[in-house]
């Protein structure tokens, strides 16, 4: 099976790594909090302090694993641009000298044309398997059913 890192592994992001772990997978979370790492653990997790606006933290996470699900959606409102455009952008120009396969990124059901210009391009440019997870955060259920079938996807291209 095959190592997900889950970047940002709050509340949906332990429920997505529950169903994948439940499917064989191996997850790693991040967290910026160290405090919560004992949660994530929790859920089954291998749990790394990484923060995603310094990317050097993630990564000794991304080694070893085949996608990265960058679960930014929600981040707050002043980390959001950067999040979706240049740290985005920057860990995709580097994940293509990894042995990462894959991308999912989430919106967080709202608009993100940075982000997913960026993904799109990853795509194209790279021939990476990715797929935009646009499901409502607020619709929990439907939101990790939909996270989980993104995730399959690009391991299964």
């Amino acid at each position: 099976m095959a190592r997900v890192l889950i970047v940002g592994c709050g509340c949906r992001g332990q429920a997505l790594a529950r169903a994948l772990s439940a499917g064989g997978h191996a997850v790693r979370g991040t967290t910026r909090d160290p405090a919560r790492l004992e949660l994530i653990e929790a859920a089954g997790v291998e749990a790394v302090t990484a923060d995603p606006d310094r990317l050097a933290t993630l990564m000794g996470p991304i080694e070893g694993t085949s996608v990265v699900c960058w679960l930014m959606g929600t981040a707050a409102a002043a980390d959001a641009d950067p999040l979706h455009g240049p740290r985005l952008e920057s860990m995709l120009e580097h994940i293509v000298d990894t042995p990462v396969r894959g991308l999912v990124y989430e919106t967080g059901g709202v608009d993100r044309p940075a982000g997913i210009a960026a993904a799109r391009r990853a795509a194209a440019t790279y021939a990476m398997p990715v797929e935009i997870l646009e499901a409502d955060p607020g619709r929990h259920d439907e939101w990790t059913a939909a996270a989980l079938a993104a995730v399959t996807s690009v391991l299964a291209a």
